[in-house]
């Protein structure tokens, strides 16, 4: 009888072995991470700290691997949502705007002057419209885990200080693969063109084309002002909030202790990541721009009257994606900023 209970013991304590370890057997040695930027910027810097601390929190079992510039889809970062979807790649810290084409209630972001400042932002990523927008991801086909940030986009160029709409007139602004985008320049005159990042730097050394927008961390660290950029105005007219995601078939071969640990991860990393982006330009006397101005770069930032008149010019853009998005979302994103604490 004793034998007996020592082999059922036996066996269970092996099955108990077994099914602990099971799990790990599955595990990759490696998972890719996609990130348009690298660790040099606020962006990559975020995929970094997620990629460590997950690392860190599960003893090893899940290592990740960064590859910044999209390099596992040739550098095409409007193809990113689709390769995650299709385990090409299994973690990436993308932009919303990249995703629109996907998922076109991300648009929702890059809709012209919607959000006027970092308490609007934060009413939506961190609300009821950020939590239908994961619903909206996970059902695309991706796992939605936390929310980080690139920042507000201005425009800088190499030909005037940008005050009026009329000032856009015949520039060559380099924007990213979204026809919102295209639309909006439209209608403020400018003549959009589409390209990468990785195109876009020396298009704008060798005056190919005279202007950009991005985050101002992306400007400096890209040191924008030695490509002819001596031209920034801040006018904030759109933000790109980046999101944390997983593959759905990598996320479903983790325990659920480990899948815990990875999100909060990037619910962690995404708020430094948000500090970093947000460096120098959320203070009160934004610092980052006297370094700027500092390289003779002429800053100009746009009293509530110009910027009014950038509003109106694009408001017809507005009104044309509002139903695009879907009108229920951009509304209730309305009522969020509406209501925000400042």
């Amino acid at each position: 009888m004793k034998r007996k209970n020592f082999i059922h013991l036996a066996v269970a304590a092996a099955a108990l072995a077994f099914s602990i370890a099971a799990p790990a057997q599955t595990y990759k040695s490696e998972y890719k991470m996609s990130l348009v930027l690298g660790p040099a910027y606020p962006w990559g810097k975020g995929g970094e700290i997620w990629a460590n601390l997950v690392r860190e929190r599960t003893q090893g079992r899940i290592n990740i691997k960064l590859y910044p510039g999209v390099s596992l889809i040739q550098g095409d970062q409007t193809r990113e949502f689709s390769a995650i979807r299709q385990g090409v790649i299994d973690l990436a810290v993308g932009s919303t705007i990249n995703w629109s084409p996907q998922v076109k209630e991300l648009n929702l972001f890059s809709l012209p002057f919607l959000m006027p400042d970092y308490a609007a932002m934060d009413s939506l990523t961190q609300g009821e419209v950020g939590k239908e927008i994961f619903k909206i991801i996970d059902k695309a086909g991706v796992v939605p885990l936390a929310w980080g940030e690139n920042g507000y986009r201005e425009i800088s160029n190499s030909k005037l200080a940008i005050k009026r709409p009329e000032d856009l007139k015949g520039l060559k602004i380099r924007v990213v693969g979204s026809p919102l985008f295209l639309d909006t320049f439209t209608a403020l005159g400018a003549n959009p063109t589409q390209m990468s990042w990785a195109d876009a730097q020396p298009a704008l050394a060798t005056g190919a084309v005279d202007g950009q927008e991005n985050p101002m961390a992306i400007y400096t660290a890209a040191k924008l002002h030695t490509m002819a950029q001596k031209h920034v105005t801040m006018w904030g007219y759109v933000a790109d909030p980046l999101i944390f995601v997983a593959n759905k078939d990598i996320w479903a071969s983790w325990t659920e202790a480990d899948r815990a640990i990875v999100k909060q991860a990037a619910v962690d990393a995404g708020k430094q990541q948000v500090a970093i982006a947000r460096k120098g330009l959320a203070e009160a006397d934004r610092p980052l721009l006297k370094e700027i101005a500092a390289n003779g770069v002429t800053v100009t930032q746009l009293t509530a009257q110009e910027r009014d008149a950038f509003v109106k010019a694009t408001r017809p853009v507005y009104d044309k994606w509002k139903s695009q998005i879907g009108t229920s979302l951009v509304t209730a994103a309305e009522k969020s900023i509406a209501a925000r604490k400042q």
